[in-house]
């Protein structure tokens, strides 16, 4: 782990976070949370009606003896990971927030290194969390030196997919993807739309009109009426840029395995049994404060065919 050391410099002034920091699919999932005893935990069970047709049965079929119908049914799984960061400051470090470099005509923005660096890397793990929630590859940890890593919602959805081929996005595309979820089943219970800044604008530009009015201009569009239901629109920053992503949250859930310590900890959530997000507190390491996060989080999907995707589009 990299040691917070005296040679990273203290600023006085307000702080701000820059850069991709946002995490709306994770938010917009959040109440689902549920737990797990295993890394490997099942997203459900599926199977599939016949065709529908219309009986033709005779009076001497329906008194004979018949042949049973079987329905098969299908697990659908998807693993946990591990999220860990590490947070170490020097003693040095720790006693200096007195000392500034750059314009010093402001109070100090960080009183406290260790604290400072245990709220920030929380947050890096946030946003790990949302990019791998959206975009993660499989993988499952067959030993201990293979990292389990979960599917995401883009990766896992792959019945309503639309391939754009490199063209601009259309109205057409996403009535496709929207009749291609109708027909695999899905239930639009609460589809959002998922969508990086570049796909948002030609959201707009597709399903918007601007007012006659001397005063206002310009769209932005939150919601979009369709044959197949409203849908909500969610700008994403860990959205492919060529992707966009129709998402029913309500069978979506974060799947935390309950971590079990020994010691000193601060618990962000959980229970007696467990806790799934804990900040372990190392103490003194040589001459530095030393701790770290750890977690272990999958997605649950839910049935891949409720969602839909369009992938490949034009990005310029």
């Amino acid at each position: 782990m990299a040691m917070t050391k005296s040679d990273t410099l203290n600023y006085r002034g307000e702080l701000f976070l820059v850069g991709q920091n946002q995490t709306p699919f994770t938010r917009a999932i959040a109440a689902n949370a549920k737990r797990s005893s295993s890394f490997i935990f099942s997203m459900g069970q599926t199977y599939a009606l016949a065709s529908a047709s219309q009986p033709a049965i005779t009076e001497d079929a329906a008194a004979a003896a018949g042949t049973a119908d079987t329905y098969t049914r299908a697990e659908v799984t998807n693993t946990a990971q591990i999220f860990k960061r590490d947070v170490s400051v020097s003693f040095m470090k720790q006693s200096q927030s007195g000392q500034m470099s750059g314009i010093n005509n402001q109070q100090d923005g960080v009183m406290d290194q260790y604290e400072f660096q245990k709220a920030t890397i929380l947050r890096q793990i946030a946003v790990d969390l949302e990019y791998s929630f959206l975009q993660g590859a499989y993988a499952a940890a067959t030993n201990t030196s293979t990292a389990a890593k979960t599917r995401g919602i883009i990766t896992g959805t792959t019945s309503n997919a639309v391939a754009a081929s490199s063209a601009t996005l259309t109205k057409d595309m996403v009535d496709s993807m929207l009749q291609a979820q109708f027909a695999a089943g899905s239930t639009f219970t609460n589809s959002i739309l998922f969508v990086n800044a570049f796909q948002k604008r030609k959201l707009s530009s597709l399903y918007g009109y601007a007012p006659m009015d001397r005063n206002i201009g310009g769209l932005n569009i939150q919601q979009i009426e369709t044959d197949f239901g409203l849908f909500g629109i969610a700008l994403d920053p860990f959205m492919p840029t060529d992707t966009v992503l129709c998402a029913d949250v309500s069978y979506c859930a974060p799947v935390f395995v309950p971590v079990q310590f020994n010691g000193d900890m601060s618990v962000q959530s959980g229970s007696m049994d467990g806790v799934d997000v804990a900040f372990y507190d190392i103490g003194t390491v040589a001459a530095a404060r030393s701790g770290f996060w750890y977690s272990q989080i999958g997605l649950d999907y839910g049935p891949e065919k409720m969602h839909g995707k369009i992938t490949g589009l034009a990005t310029a």
